[in-house]
């Protein structure tokens, strides 16, 4: 085997991975805490399952189109002027929402980083200053920068993960891993949806991986089982150390599961494997949103992603979440809970299901996996979307 050859692959797997493994990640335990262990694995698979093959459905749709299309030029090809409207106002929805909550927490984090040696944390305004010119250089750059500069942080992010499993799992009970609410088993997916969010890489990894079609499934297959395995193992360790009022108390405080979770246990080496795992799964996604929000931007405006443009772009997409979460830093789980269950579900969930099923059935477009463009399915998809939906829905009113 010429793993030279696979390598794109590998570096498209990672990218998915790292931009699905984020803030969600210290997020998603709390909610799927409260239906208990088997409730919580089932609904991550399921949740896991449908984002896969509504990326490959998205896949299908960018394949279709010119080299460079992105959101709003895919769906106004596939579904007309309200598509792209549609798809436009969603999208910066969404995706700002998901840059907020990731300012609102990484900023903090690599401020307390950097203070371990010193015990002077940076204080705010300043953390957001440095977290936006730190790792905007990295976007600015290009989609290359931010790939070596992933591989060095999904590394980060490995490390400490198992380092922090290590250091939780000596206080897990089997007792707690038998508690099972099956009814709230579905209040986790709106979490789920935003973990799982990938799919606005999707048209700028087709690019850098030059539309090769088996790189790009491979990436979008692994790079959603990876972060299944990742949550499933997480949530053992969580649902099995904490009980439901820990977990339900770190819901009310709307705090960073790590946190809890280093309160109860006391381990001395935990807080620290907490920060660093923390600031790396927030960072991992939040390169992957910040780089196809500029793409997204530019096809939008209709200028080139290079030089000056691409630093107007940047400007765009960092400078207005920066603000918000520096004057609102709370915000950090209820946004993440609105972006995945409207603008997820709507964005990568019903979006691509219309743009394939009209071009596929519509359009008369050869279709690479058939199976998953069937109708049936697609109208199995669609309900599932609706559902999840809903759910947000009733959490927001009740």
């Amino acid at each position: 085997m010429n793993f030279k050859a696979h390598l794109p692959a590998v570096s498209g797997m990672l990218l998915i991975t790292g931009t699905s493994i984020g803030a969600g990640m210290l997020a998603l335990p709390v909610v799927t805490g409260l239906a208990g262990f088997l409730p919580a694995l089932a609904i991550n698979f399921i949740c896991s399952f449908f984002m896969m093959v509504t990326g490959l459905l998205f896949l299908e749709a960018i394949l279709w189109s010119h080299d460079g299309a992105n959101v709003l030029s895919l769906s106004e090809h596939f579904l007309g002027k309200w598509g792209k409207f549609v798809a436009g106002v969603t999208f910066l929805f969404l995706y700002y929402c998901l840059m907020v909550s990731y300012f609102a927490g990484g900023s903090p984090a690599l401020a307390s980083l950097l203070s371990l040696g010193t015990g002077n944390p940076i204080a705010a305004p300043w953390n957001y200053v440095l977290f936006t010119g730190l790792f905007g250089a990295f976007v600015l750059l290009g989609t290359k920068a931010v790939d070596r500069v992933n591989w060095l942080l999904m590394i980060g992010l490995v490390l400490s993960f198992l380092l922090l499993i290590m250091a939780g799992s000596q206080a897990i009970q089997p007792s707690l891993l038998k508690r099972a609410d099956w009814n709230l088993s579905l209040a986790a997916a709106p979490i789920l949806f935003g973990a799982y969010g990938y799919h606005n890489l999707l048209p700028s990894l087709s690019t850098y991986l030059k539309r090769h079609v088996n790189h790009l499934r491979f990436s979008i297959v692994f790079g959603t089982m990876i972060p299944f395995v990742v949550y499933s193992v997480w949530q053992l360790m969580i649902i099995g150390t904490l009980t439901l009022e820990e977990i339900q108390t770190a819901d009310l405080n709307g705090e960073p599961i790590t946190q809890t979770l280093q309160t109860i246990v006391g381990h001395p080496w935990l807080a620290l494997f907490g920060e660093f795992f923390g600031f790396f799964a927030l960072v991992t996604s939040f390169l992957g949103v910040s780089l196809s929000m500029v793409d997204f931007l530019g096809d939008g405006i209709g200028i080139h992603r290079r030089g000056w443009n691409r630093f107007f772009l940047c400007v765009l997409v960092f400078i207005p979440p920066a603000i918000f979460a520096s004057l609102h830093p709370r915000v950090f789980i209820e946004a993440i809970g609105v972006a995945g269950g409207f603008g997820e579900a709507i964005l990568n969930g019903l979006l691509p299901i219309g743009m394939v099923w009209v071009g596929h059935h519509t359009m008369g477009k050869h279709m690479k996996t058939p199976i998953i463009g069937n109708r049936g399915v697609l109208l199995l998809l669609t309900a599932f979307t609706l559902l999840i939906m809903a759910v947000e829905a009733y959490h927001l009113l009740s």
